[in-house]
């Protein structure tokens, strides 16, 4: 069940900031005050976003809503909160299916239904569900809640077939001539022989139909089409689900029944909002104030697909860290292109944790410039992670950890006030550590045998770590790492942590964390030689030194 709007603090000082606040979300919000002044006020005032259940909900598809869910609340606070708003999560569901995806079993009972609404697809997955369609809303639904959006739900089957569209069906039949006109320039010879605003849905087969017309009927409501099965012709109504529109003249349509205020959608749709927007003005309504957002790719580079099923997906993600985490990916530049593998996930869950960090500090314009502000709907928790997610990791890999008791023994030596009863967050931390390193880490590890110059460095620091008190904190090893480095690997260039030159060069450190972590960036490492401890790191140095690590 969609979760309930969240309370907002509408205090002066927070509004009168909101109103003037860089955060991309207050700029949004901003435009869709200035669309209701310069229209009228209206209230609601509606957000939609849009899902094409012909595959499986993605990471994009949750980006959307979380995205729309922030321009929001945004909108919320610069107007006090005093016009009712309503957030529809729209799924296209009576679109024909026009290919089987490859991420879905029974792939020849799919292919048997090609060109059907996916609510008459039979769900590949179970009989647990009436349609592939249905099964996909059902995961839709099912991941949205689980991550606590408030929004309502609505199904393109359900409105057209109840007659919800209907007004707007025969509003698209009057301006049919106009729509072709916005339509046609921007197809090619053999679709513009064929396009028409609206599909059939054919009686005998049940497929969506995309055949010309032949005859309308706008008294009527009708519209007259050759059928290609038999060569028959067939007047059918253009409302009661009889019909639907074509993608671009549908997007419209909606638009126009429903009174859409705002919606975002991906760069690879910005030709249809412009033609989509063109449609709307010629059935007679303002279109929404629109935002584009850049692709998400996967590894290769590749705009992630929910048919192709490729790029991480939500739940991988989750496996690996926090809900926030994810919202934070959303929250940051939208739109600018963000890769999607695994090695961005460690570095969102540190910043989200850097974030809810200095967020108790700051002024209330840095704070609506947080993006913890935004993934909390206004009321961030208090921050919870004492430790990095890279420092847990490293910890994980020295250790070659499965269980959490074992990271656990290390920070309760280092950290003796932290427990996993009074920092659940971080226990859940830790269990994310753990997982990620054996999943994903452990594969990748590829140790050096030490020789020449970081050799005689490891040795050095060995030496030096010997020399230390038992109790030395992060910042007291940290200076012995930096005068070893100054020493076997000066970078006249760089300053030192005094101020001075030399500066030490990266081929220290890189040698370092290829030596003893496998890896070829690391933590600052006197904390890591605080919290793993100074006994355990010699004993690292000295097996690294015989080679051994390289061996393992």
């Amino acid at each position: 069940m969609s979760a309930a709007l969240p309370v907002l603090d509408l205090a002066p000082s927070l509004v009168e900031a909101a109103r003037a606040s860089k955060a991309w979300p207050f700029e949004e919000a901003r435009r869709i005050v200035a669309r209701l002044e310069k229209r009228g006020a209206k209230s609601p005032v509606l957000f939609e976003t849009g899902y094409g259940p012909s595959g499986l909900p993605h990471i994009g598809t949750f980006g959307e809503v979380a995205r729309t869910t922030m321009v929001r609340t945004a909108f919320r606070l610069i107007t006090e909160d005093r016009i009712e708003t309503r957030l529809l999560s729209f799924s296209d569901d009576m679109d024909g299916l026009r290919k089987v995806p490859t991420n879905v079993p029974n792939q020849e009972m799919m292919k048997a239904h090609l060109g059907m609404p996916l609510t008459r697809v039979p769900d590949p997955f179970s009989n647990e569900y009436p349609s592939f369609g249905a099964a996909n809303n059902a995961r839709l639904r099912a991941f949205l809640d689980g991550f606590g959006f408030a929004y309502e739900f609505a199904s393109a089957t359900d409105y057209y077939a109840s007659g919800r569209f209907d007004g707007a069906l025969r509003r698209m039949l009057e301006v049919y001539d106009q729509v072709m006109e916005i339509i046609l320039p921007t197809l090619g010879p053999e679709r513009r022989a064929t396009y028409s605003p609206f599909l059939p849905i054919s009686k005998k087969t049940g497929i969506v139909l995309q055949v010309p017309m032949i005859g309308r009927d706008v008294a009527a409501g009708t519209i007259t089409y050759i059928d290609p099965e038999d060569g028959e012709t067939v007047t059918t109504e253009v409302t009661g689900g009889a019909v639907k529109c074509q993608w671009k003249a549908d997007w419209a349509m909606r638009w126009f029944a429903l009174g859409v205020d705002y919606e975002m959608s991906g760069k690879d749709l910005i030709d249809s909002v412009k033609l989509s927007t063109q449609i709307c003005r010629a059935l007679g309504t303002e279109p929404p104030e629109c935002f584009t957002y850049e692709h998400f790719l996967d590894e290769n580079g590749e705009k992630i697909s929910k048919s192709k099923g490729n790029g991480l997906t939500i739940e991988q993600w989750l496996t690996y860290a926090s809900p926030e985490s994810l919202s934070l990916l959303m929250y940051t530049k939208p739109k600018t292109a963000k890769r999607l593998a695994f090695e961005v996930i460690p570095r969102h869950v540190d910043e989200y944790a850097s974030f809810l960090g200095a967020y108790p500090r700051q002024e209330i314009d840095q704070q609506l410039g947080n993006p913890v502000w935004h993934i909390h709907t206004g009321h961030p928790p208090a921050a919870d992670q004492p430790i990095l997610f890279a420092m847990l990791l490293n910890l994980a890999s020295v250790a070659d950890a499965s269980d959490k008791s074992v990271l656990w023994a290390y920070i309760s030596r280092y950290m003796p006030e932290l427990s996993a009863a009074t920092h659940p967050g971080l226990d859940a931390l830790v269990g994310y550590a753990i997982r990620y390193y054996n999943d994903v880490l452990k594969l990748k590890k590829h140790f050096i045998v030490p020789e020449g110059t970081i050799r005689d460095a490891l040795a050095a620091l060995d030496a030096a770590l010997a020399a230390l008190p038992a109790d030395t904190d992060a910042d007291g090893i940290q200076t012995i790492v930096f005068d070893v480095g100054r020493a076997f690997f000066p970078d006249p260039a760089k300053k030192g942590p005094d101020g001075n030159p030399p500066g030490v060069s990266l081929d220290w450190f890189r040698g370092l964390y290829q030596s003893l972590l496998g890896q070829d960036q690391g933590p600052r490492f006197g904390s890591f030689v605080a919290i793993y401890g100074i006994p355990e790191t010699r004993e690292r140095i000295e097996r690294a030194l015989k080679g051994e690590l390289a061996g393992e």
